[in-house]
């Protein structure tokens, strides 16, 4: 697939075919996502993948703030990949200092990028994914046991899909792009 086709073909997938996916499958998908760019090369987002029932159950039961759709979502896919970073080490000097006004931000940044990069990977290889918002962040790095200095980005539900629906209407570049 050639980049352009895999970025218009990819969709948001919340239900998936009963089909176990392996851990050297997921395993893959990180090694292509380390390519994501970061701040200065920071490589600060990790990837938790959580195959065992009862921990998903548990993270669709006890972590998505009572929002079923994810609540189900979760408890549907056959794996979930929770993105974390690293903190304090993008968009910050070696010395903690901030190294611009964004502070914070770029840590975000990073992992969205990651994130995406780790989406149109599992897109390559046949996997569906949605990418998830709405959960308690402290709950689930408790329920991971999140190494100290680490905070959940989002979560990712991916597996085999049911199907792939129509791509929502987008806007135009004459919406999106000004010039000066």
């Amino acid at each position: 697939m050639d980049i352009i086709n895999g970025i218009k073909t990819r969709r948001s997938i919340r239900s998936f075919k009963d089909e176990a996916i392996s851990k050297e499958t997921i395993a893959q998908i990180v090694d292509t996502a380390a390519f994501a760019p970061s701040w200065k090369n920071s490589q600060t987002t990790r990837y938790t993948a959580i195959f065992n029932k009862d921990i998903k159950e548990r993270l669709a039961n006890d972590c998505m703030q009572g929002f079923t759709y994810n609540t189900n979502t979760v408890n549907g896919a056959p794996c979930v990949v929770v993105v974390s970073t690293v903190n304090g080490r993008s968009g910050y000097e070696r010395d903690g200092s901030p190294t611009t006004s964004k502070g914070t931000h770029w840590q975000s940044f990073d992992a969205g990028i990651a994130t995406q990069t780790f989406c149109l990977a599992a897109h390559e290889a046949g996997l569906g994914t949605v990418i998830m918002g709405i959960f308690d962040e402290a709950k689930v790095a408790e329920l991971l046991s999140l190494p100290e200095g680490q905070s959940v980005s989002a979560l990712i539900a991916i597996g085999y899909p049911n199907d792939t629906p129509d791509a929502p209407k987008r806007k135009t570049s004459a919406e999106l792009l000004s010039s000066k």
